[in-house]
Order: structure tokens, then sequence, then C-alpha cells
């Protein structure tokens, strides 16, 4: 069973939005001007895995809104993004961001649902 690891809050004003979260939720919020990317943790994490200690909880991001991506997306884990899109096509979804690579820790990609929704796709390295 594949389970969700993460999400993402898409945004218009990152600073104001890591207020309002920072704020509301005291979540631990490190960004990433560079990559127009706020790193956001709700939960402790292991210092080995770079996973969240707590089983069941997830941690995330807060990013720049895009036309891809103009909603909260949560991702799912999997063992292949390629071969996870390919049933997602047969099943009626779409892919919407290909296979990327994140620096050696694994590879995400986006994908639409058959209802039109946009989701994300974690692969470990």
């Amino acid at each position: 069973m594949d389970r969700v690891v993460h999400f993402e809050i898409p945004v218009d004003d990152a600073t104001r939005a890591r207020e309002f979260y920072g704020s509301i939720f005291e979540w631990g919020l490190q960004p990433m001007e560079e990559m127009g990317y706020t790193l956001v943790t709700t939960s402790p994490v292991d210092d080995k895995t770079h996973t969240p200690a707590q089983p069941g909880a997830i941690n995330g991001g807060i990013m720049d809104r895009s036309d891809r991506t103009p909603h909260p997306i949560i991702t799912i884990e999997v063992d292949s993004i390629d071969d996870a899109l390919k049933r997602i096509e047969a099943a009626g979804g779409s892919g919407v961001m290909p296979r990327t690579d994140m620096g050696g820790n694994g590879w995400f990609a986006y994908f639409k649902d058959s209802e039109g929704n946009v989701l994300g796709l974690w692969e470990n390295a």
C-alpha cells in the first residue's frame, strides 16, 4: 500500500504565507528562496532518515503557485514513479510534470487523477 508522505501548499506571497502558517500552527519553516520553496516541518524528524519521527506524521512545503499547481497537493510515495504513471494513465489520469531528480534524495512527479485533481508522487533514491 502506497502512503501519503508529503504535502505542498501553493502561495502567491511566500513571506505572507510563512508568517501565517508559522504563527498559527508553529510549524518550522526553512525558506529556500532560490527554489521558490519553503520546507515545512510539522513534526520533529529523525536525524538519520530526515523523515518524521512520529508514526503517521508528514512534513511538507510551501511553494510558488503555478498554472500546473494551483491548489494544495498531497504526495504519495511509490516504488517506481514510471510504473505509477503508467497505471495512472491506464486508469484515466495523466502526467503533469515528469519524474524530476531531487539531488540524490529521490524523484518527484505531478499527475492529474480521473477527477482533475493534481497530486504528487515520490520515489526514494
